[in-house]
């Protein structure tokens, strides 16, 4: 191939220039709404959505287009008051996705306002975030919360931190959504994209299936043993007939956990692979068969391959 083959012609040049690409964080405390705006964003669910609090352990990234531009939106886990080892592993990813996004999204609810735990996190902002990186507002729940008192919290939030914009919005019902997308579009670098189209997420399907069963777990178990437990997808294989089977492993921390999420006569965790299994299929547009067990592992929190699989760094010393 010659050398004037190989350079760009003025249409490529033009078409690279003219597409943009970077990385948007969603930070706020646990709760606050961010899974519901990336998978808003996104327009498909990509992450976990309960009313459970610190449901999100891992960067998750959505990949969203908006006319020339490919946003790609890191859900950070909640950021939180920390007391365990794996509390301080998903804050630290958090505030990770923060300092390495183009463009940083801080949620609050509109019915809780500035809460001991949003200043926290307003105050660690102003101390470690670069002072170029742009920081915008996005007030949720606005459904909730009459507009005045709405004005006076925008107020207050921007004599807390200097935003460079501020959005009303409802994750969930989708109010403002698109008018934060679009002018999002219009903040990160031109450049070329970093993922096809058609692809809405950077996490491998292994990973997707196995937060899609956590969650089902998460939705139904009782108040404290969702977060004593971690879901592992052990084996995929896609089929000649054009299904996948695929086994999980439900890892609990004492034998009494186990029984609850095997239920009387295993009708819980039945319920629960039932659950699971529709909703993977749909995601995969494919027949899954899904196979899940549960194992006692009385210290996973502290084993290093967990955290890798969740994509969580491992610390010594973190206990």
């Amino acid at each position: 191939m010659t050398d004037a083959a190989q350079t760009p012609t003025p249409e490529q040049i033009a078409a690279a220039q003219a597409t943009r690409a970077g990385f948007v964080a969603l930070i706020g405390e646990p709760n606050a709404g961010k899974s519901t705006l990336l998978n808003r964003m996104v327009g498909a669910k990509v992450s976990i959505v309960t009313h459970k609090v610190q449901t999100t352990r891992t960067r998750i990234r959505g990949v969203a287009m908006e006319g020339a531009a490919q946003i790609v939106f890191v859900d950070t886990p909640g950021i939180f008051r920390t007391k365990r080892r794996l509390d301080r592993a998903m804050v630290k990813a958090a505030w990770g996705g923060a300092t390495d996004a183009d463009v940083i999204v801080f949620l609050i609810e509109a019915h809780r306002g500035l809460t001991e735990g949003a200043q926290s996190i307003v105050d660690r902002m102003r101390d470690e975030l670069p002072k170029d990186r742009p920081v915008a507002l996005a007030i949720n729940k606005i459904d909730r919360v009459k507009a005045d008192v709405l004005l006076a919290m925008a107020e207050k939030l921007n004599e807390a931190y200097p935003f460079v914009k501020t959005f009303m919005i409802s994750a969930e019902k989708g109010y403002g959504v698109q008018d934060l997308r679009s002018w999002l579009a219009g903040q990160i670098p031109a450049g070329p994209w970093f993922y096809p189209e058609d692809q809405i997420a950077d996490l491998p399907m292994r990973m997707i299936a196995a937060e899609i069963t956590r969650e089902k777990l998460t939705l139904r178990l009782h108040e404290e043993l969702p977060y004593q437990l971690t879901v592992e997808t052990e084996a995929w294989q896609d089929k000649k007939d054009g299904s996948t089977r695929i086994d999980q492993i439900v890892y609990v921390g004492r034998d009494g956990h186990k029984g609850i999420v095997l239920g009387n006569k295993g009708e819980t965790i039945k319920a629960i692979g039932q659950s699971a299994r529709a909703e993977i299929s749909e995601f995969l547009d494919r027949t899954v068969h899904l196979f899940l067990q549960v194992k006692v592992r009385p210290n996973w929190e502290n084993e290093p391959e967990r955290y890798s699989e969740m994509g969580l760094e491992y610390k010594d010393g973190d206990a």
